[in-house]
């Protein structure tokens, strides 16, 4: 006869291995995501990170990226911001930093807390949304400084589509939009959205404009649409312009190469950075389940051998 304590600590202990192997197989639903933000423009760029209000704030809110460089993120849960680059930066006599493009206003590399000067070309995201799906786009309503692309990598469910506008519209940028450095040249560095050039309500949505029905695609707008035709190029296009994921890691790129800019699922893509959203049961690989279940069994059979017996027979 198997005595009772043995019986009873096996049913614990088996019962705690089934709760074990709940627990992993959820964990990849709680875990943060890795952004990783890569420059393949041929000069630097300084990455801009804000936060949105109620979110918990990230490591760090800009930094500097050389050509062919790039830098990870961890991104909690629930996090929602926008994620931009900045272009010729740099520091007065003084040491404060402005950048022309781009430019966050905190006098530092790091924006601490302040947003994108239009026209900026924006990555927006919100994480773990309703029905436990990530929402992303990239936005031209503010402008547009650099090309970006926003590729998800091993999402599941949603299209997990790849986003963006992989175009330089500053060299055909419209003269009325364009924004020029300084230094008498009229080459243009950015392209301003109409609502910023002209402050008409017409193109800026507001007003009289301020539904979907009132508010219509213009000429300028269609200028961003047709060259760059899954990023938002005004307020109300929602329709072709924001995706959905889950569970993914998210690589941006500035000046991302048209060879990079084809449709995904994150079928094909390389494999994310392990410290992101993957699972531990994913690490370990397809058969991981079986493989703890089978050590956490042995160890009872150490524990009590009949009491693994009687377990597998029922």
């Amino acid at each position: 006869m198997i005595p009772c304590r043995h019986l009873t600590m096996a049913k614990l202990q088996f019962s705690m291995a089934i709760l074990t192997l709940s627990f992993i197989s959820s964990f990849n639903s709680i875990t943060s995501s890795t952004f990783t933000l890569t420059n393949q423009c041929n000069y630097p760029v300084w990455a801009g990170l804000l936060s949105g209000a109620g979110t918990a704030p990230l490591p760090t809110t800009g930094f500097p990226l050389q050509p062919s460089q790039s830098n990870s993120v961890e991104v909690p849960p629930g996090w929602s911001g926008r994620m931009w680059g900045r272009t010729l930066c740099s520091a007065d006599s003084t040491g404060r930093f402005s950048c022309v493009t781009g430019d966050c206003g905190s006098g530092t590399i790091e924006c601490n807390g302040s947003g994108a000067a239009p026209p900026t070309t924006l990555a927006e995201f919100t994480l773990n949304g309703a029905n436990g799906m990530d929402f992303y786009d990239v936005s031209l309503v503010d402008g547009y400084n650099l090309p970006m692309m926003v590729v998800p990598q091993g999402g599941t469910g949603g299209n997990c589509n790849v986003t963006g506008c992989m175009v330089d519209l500053n060299k055909n940028c419209p003269s009325a939009l364009r924004l020029t450095a300084t230094g008498g040249s009229d080459e243009s560095v950015a392209c301003k959205s109409a609502c910023e050039a002209f402050g008409d309500p017409m193109y800026c949505c507001s007003g009289a404009y301020s539904t979907p029905q009132t508010c219509s695609p213009t000429s300028y707008s269609e200028y961003f649409k047709t060259a760059c035709p899954t990023a938002y190029s005004y307020a109300y296009d929602d329709g072709s312009s924001t995706f959905t994921c889950s569970s993914a890691n998210y690589v941006i790129t500035f000046c991302p190469t048209p060879a990079n800019s084809r449709k995904t699922t994150g079928a094909g893509q390389p494999p994310a950075d392990s410290s992101g959203g993957s699972s531990l049961a994913e690490a370990l690989g397809g058969h991981s389940v079986m493989v703890i279940a089978v050590l956490l069994l042995t160890m009872i059979s150490l524990k009590c051998p009949r009491c693994f017996i009687f377990l597998l027979l029922g």
